[in-house]
């Protein structure tokens, strides 16, 4: 080994003691990651699931990061003894120099210890929508929905997002807890139709399509209600009646899991379609202007 020093210092000029702490250094890093690697091959042979590999995956990645960072540090600061004064002075410099970056791993650790959101969750954070298909230690990233396609779907674009994020913008997410959405679909018909059997139409047509949403949505709610307050007096789907300027405004309100959003509305809305024909009382009402002559319809000219 003393060979192994003394060629190397020949070679690049470092002295013995920086050359021991290099060597430690490697062995360090390369013991953490032989053993990281046989924790993931066990993991991959006994678990199918792909989440749980994705977490397991993940944090063991940063545990050695972490451990390698401690373990190295402490080799080459042999006079910073005491880890509380090591991990005082570090944390003082670093929040200065690297404001964001520490902002963004405090909140992942807020994201994991709230269990905001996981791989696989819809959210919307600011202005931005998407799929959570990855979370880092910096940030996290989302398959983008919305935008400039309408209903929900995706874009095809992934977004990466600072995990700070969750500090300074409202996050919302679609699948926790609650797990389903509320959806609308107005209709508009004419003052001279047949409304009331036009909302019957309507009526009989959301409960065929989400009736069974209402059902899955009621357990739901009982296994929320022990993390949340969520309460809904009525989850079956309902028709809502509105006078608007161009005729009577019938919208159809029902649950939806929130992926199936545009494909629900499309099965309904291609109903309603072939229901309303199959009736000459009922037709869809869109922005007109009518003119009136009282001496053609008998009243007196004012």
């Amino acid at each position: 080994m003393s060979k192994i020093i003394q060629w190397i210092n020949n070679l690049t000029g470092l002295s013995p003691d920086n050359i021991n702490k290099l060597i430690a250094s490697l062995v360090i890093v390369f013991i953490l990651w032989l053993i990281r690697t046989i924790i993931i091959r066990i993991v991959w042979k006994k678990i199918d699931n792909p989440q749980t590999r994705y977490r397991w995956q993940k944090n063991t990645i940063y545990t050695a990061v972490f451990l390698g960072i401690l373990l190295i540090s402490r080799e080459w600061f042999e006079g910073i003894q005491s880890l509380a004064t090591y991990f005082g002075l570090l944390s003082a410099g670093l929040a200065i120099a690297l404001k964001d970056i520490i902002a963004s791993m405090v909140g992942w650790l807020f994201i994991m210890w709230r269990s905001l959101f996981a791989v696989g969750d819809r959210i919307q954070i600011g202005q931005y929508k998407g799929d959570i298909v990855d979370i880092r230690l910096f940030k996290f990233t989302m398959l983008e929905i919305g935008n400039w396609v309408d209903a929900d779907q995706s874009t095809g674009r992934l977004l990466d997002i600072p995990n700070s994020m969750i500090f300074t913008d409202i996050l919302a997410n679609y699948t926790k807890g609650f797990q389903f959405i509320w959806n609308e679909i107005p209709v508009l018909v004419t003052f001279e139709s047949e409304w009331k059997k036009a909302k019957s139409i309507l009526f009989e047509i959301a409960n065929k399509h989400a009736e069974h949403f209402s059902k899955s949505a009621g357990e739901k709610i009982r296994q929320a209600n022990k993390k949340f307050l969520i309460s809904y007096s009525n989850l079956t789907p309902t028709v809502y009646t509105a006078i608007k300027d161009s005729g009577i405004m019938l919208t159809v309100r029902y649950l939806i899991d929130p992926r199936k959003r545009r494909n629900s509305e499309q099965e309904i809305m291609e109903e309603i379609l072939n229901e309303f024909s199959k009736h000459n009382n009922i037709d869809f009402a869109y922005p007109t202007v009518r003119y009136y002559d009282n001496l053609k319809e008998g009243k007196q000219k004012q």
